[in-house]
């Protein structure tokens, strides 16, 4: 039965006697979770067709649309012709941290925890959100780019949600700890499969569907209202 411990903080854990050391890997989706939009759904504003994406991403993300990877396909080939520019700008100036973002990370790096974030989004903000954070590996998707406008085309395969599940449990096996150890942190469908892998599962600010089947559902505030649970 879940829980409500605080205002806007849910668990579906019996007993929450966890620690965050006793965890050794912590897993996070990229848009809405660590950062405030998006990505894909700005650089769509460039040429107008933001609306368009938008839908698409949000259908996707209440898990409404099955196929992750052709949903991906779809909003990227409405982005042919954006110049790869206006990726800069939706970074400078639209993209920001979401709350306690950066103590939950300075909380997991003081107790020791390896630090990968796995977006569904592009690897041109996974890579400035990774190193302005601190997180050890990131993983996306790649635009392809030729004459400095995207070509509406991904390079390689898809980051998608048994992708985000296979490098989860890739680092676990680097560190050498069994998944139960691991936590997933997101907020939408395709979060799920590698929360369902991992020892302790984390909603953010979710879509109905992630809130009900996470362990914690953090529905109010910031990240760091995970380490209200992790003492």
């Amino acid at each position: 039965m879940p829980t409500d411990i605080a205002p806007g903080l849910t668990l579906r854990i019996a007993t929450p006697t966890l620690k965050l050391s006793d965890f050794k890997v912590i897993a996070f989706d990229m848009d809405s979770t660590l950062i405030n939009i998006e990505c894909i759904d700005e650089i769509a504003d460039a040429v107008g067709r933001k609306a368009e994406v938008a839908a698409i991403t949000e259908a996707a993300m209440r898990g409404e649309i099955a196929d992750f990877k052709d949903s991906l396909r779809r909003r990227v080939a409405l982005l042919a012709g954006v110049p790869y520019a206006a990726l800069q700008e939706v970074y400078d100036q639209r993209l920001r941290l979401n709350p306690g973002a950066p103590e939950l990370l300075a909380a997991c790096r003081a107790a020791g925890l390896a630090t990968l974030l796995v977006s569904g989004g592009f690897t041109f903000f996974a890579e400035r959100v990774r190193e302005r954070l601190g997180i050890d590996v990131a993983h996306a998707n790649v635009l392809e780019v030729v004459d400095g406008r995207l070509t509406g085309k991904v390079l390689g395969d898809i980051v998608d949600g048994e992708a985000k599940k296979r490098h989860l449990l890739e680092l676990c096996r680097q560190v050498g700890c069994p998944p139960t150890a691991a936590i997933a942190v997101g907020d939408g469908a395709n979060d799920l499969p590698m929360m369902g892998a991992a020892g302790l599962s984390v909603a953010y600010h979710a879509k109905p569907r992630v809130r009900e089947q996470a362990m914690v559902a953090i529905n109010e505030g910031g990240l760091d209202r995970l380490l209200e649970v992790l003492r």
